[in-house]
């Protein structure tokens, strides 16, 4: 369906804040979450609409995929999709709307 991929930069943000938490820890586990984040955005555009609609927004092209304990939020547009935030499931959804 959708081909290209896009990251925002507060996803970026996102995905490096968690890496450098996580990897106070283990550095090994961090390697293992980030690679598994990226497997999953690049999977998206394969099958767009398997993520749910996030429930707090409620707009059918905003949807997620449950990574471990992390939410990859992205947007679905026409000709791409765009990777929104990544955050974790316990966390609420707060001030995402300007991400899009």
């Amino acid at each position: 369906m959708v081909a290209v991929v896009d990251w925002s930069p507060e996803a970026i943000e996102d995905l490096d804040s968690i890496v450098g938490y996580i990897a106070k820890d283990s550095q090994f586990y961090a390697k293992a979450v980030v690679n598994k984040i990226l497997s999953v955005a690049k999977e998206v555009p394969e099958h767009p609409y398997l993520g749910r609609a996030v429930p707090e927004i409620g707009n059918e092209q905003i949807r997620e995929r449950f990574v471990y304990s992390y939410r990859l939020i992205y947007k679905i547009n026409e000709g791409n999709i765009l990777i929104v935030a990544i955050i974790h499931g316990k966390r609420l959804l707060e001030n995402l709307e300007g991400r899009f």
